[in-house]
């Protein structure tokens, strides 16, 4: 299944870059080749960029990815309350209460990675669990309308959203 199979009924507009970041690839073998390309992207990352603001109020580099494994965990507890058929809404959250009580700058690099690493196993493993009919159900989140599977095509485009933000504006 591809991102191009999707329809614009199933994520709110919001997410359209996301999910054309997310281009051609197969969903669930993107799922695991974009982990691999960031978590080398950011292995190359000179060391003294980790603490780095690009502005005043901008997220540092270890902020950003706590951010990613934070909305990562959302995401798929999202998609296995849809997947299950729950139509209870689900609320939004606000990221930048998120990030600012994540401790994110006192961690190491590597214990950042390897949660993240951590984490899209058991999106991947969630992912894989789902029949087509799980996939394509649709719930509400943040008020909008979402199918399991543009949350998983939203959870690849975040992560590259993000990592094209450190190479403009970080490197």
């Amino acid at each position: 299944m591809t991102s191009s199979e999707l329809k614009k009924t199933e994520y709110a507009p919001y997410f359209e870059g996301y999910v054309q970041a997310a281009k051609e690839a197969d969903l669930i073998e993107e799922l695991e080749i974009c982990l691999h390309d960031f978590i080398r992207f950011v292995q190359n990352i000179p060391m003294d960029k980790f603490d780095y603001r690009y502005a005043e109020g901008k997220w540092t580099i270890k902020e950003i990815i706590q951010h990613l494994i934070d909305t990562e965990r959302i995401f798929a507890y999202r998609a296995l309350r849809i997947s299950r058929n729950d139509q209870t809404p689900l609320p939004g959250f606000e990221e930048n209460d998120y990030v600012a009580n994540s401790n994110a700058n006192e961690r190491n690099l590597q214990g950042l990675l390897t949660e993240m690493a951590v984490v899209r196993q058991a999106t991947l493993s969630l992912f894989k669990s789902f029949s087509k009919e799980q996939l394509l159900r649709t719930g509400i989140a943040s008020n909008n309308t979402v199918s399991v599977r543009a949350i998983g095509f939203i959870t690849i485009g975040h992560q590259k959203h993000h990592q094209q933000i450190y190479q403009e504006r970080y490197l």
